[in-house]
């Protein structure tokens, strides 16, 4: 379903739009992008799990020539497609409604962003949020092993894509899914993010046993992990 603009009042409660509010992730890849322009000026752009609009948006403040979006909740998708309207890259943006790459076919892009839910844990509310907006199933990756699948198929040939990547659910083998297609891998930036108690309680117990002092570091109650944004490109042109 491809989106128009609709009155705030059509896209739910301020409760229902406060769910998809950015996190620390979005902030995280939002400067790594402002740190790449030239990547960002007159480029095809999509994001797989567009949510609230805000790195379209801040995409086509960077000079995108085309913003395209897609996630599955119809919420995010019309108050996404409100917000680029609101910021006047209207004209350039669409969004659909829809699972991972489906909507856009056979379809390629120059720049491809995404900001997946890939914590590991099993489905389950997390306070404030929508069920979708972080369970990545047991080990994290039930979104991010499709995403890194289908990514060749709709990345240009000489385009690149950022997609945040938490350590603890296996940068290896995120480069061992890509290697056949002869994309490769680089991590452009690591920060610690907070784990709040209502996740750390439902992190699958298995991945938290093994990346506890590892990526998972704890300071009295207060516990952090290691998040990369990584950049994924043709292999020669990493070197």
């Amino acid at each position: 379903m491809l989106s128009k603009p609709r009155l705030v009042a059509e896209v739910g409660s301020a409760l229902a739009l406060g769910a998809l509010r950015p996190s620390e992730y979005t902030a995280a890849l939002i400067q790594v992008l402002r740190g790449n322009r030239r990547l960002v000026e007159g480029a095809s752009v999509l994001e797989i799990g567009s949510g609230s609009g805000v790195v379209l948006a801040a995409l086509g403040e960077l000079g995108a020539a085309s913003l395209c979006g897609i996630d599955i909740e119809e919420d995010a998708v019309a108050s996404g497609m409100l917000l680029l309207h609101e910021l006047g890259h209207g004209e350039v943006a669409e969004l659909h409604q829809g699972d991972m790459w489906r909507p856009v076919a056979e379809r390629r892009f120059g720049l491809v962003v995404a900001n997946l839910p890939h914590f590991p844990m099993n489905d389950a509310a997390v306070p404030g949020r929508r069920m979708t907006w972080s369970a990545g199933g047991a080990d994290g990756r039930r979104l991010l092993d499709p995403f890194l699948e289908g990514l060749p198929q709709h990345l240009a040939l000489d385009g690149a894509a950022f997609i945040t990547h938490n350590a603890f659910v296996g940068i290896e083998r995120s480069r061992s899914i890509l290697e056949p297609s002869g994309l490769a891998l680089r991590i452009v930036d690591t920060t610690l993010v907070n784990l709040p108690e209502e996740k750390l309680a439902r992190m699958s117990s298995s991945v938290l046993a093994v990346e506890e002092g590892r990526s998972i570091f704890r300071y009295g109650p207060y516990i952090f992990a290691e998040m990369h944004v990584v950049e994924i490109c043709a292999a020669e042109k990493l070197g």
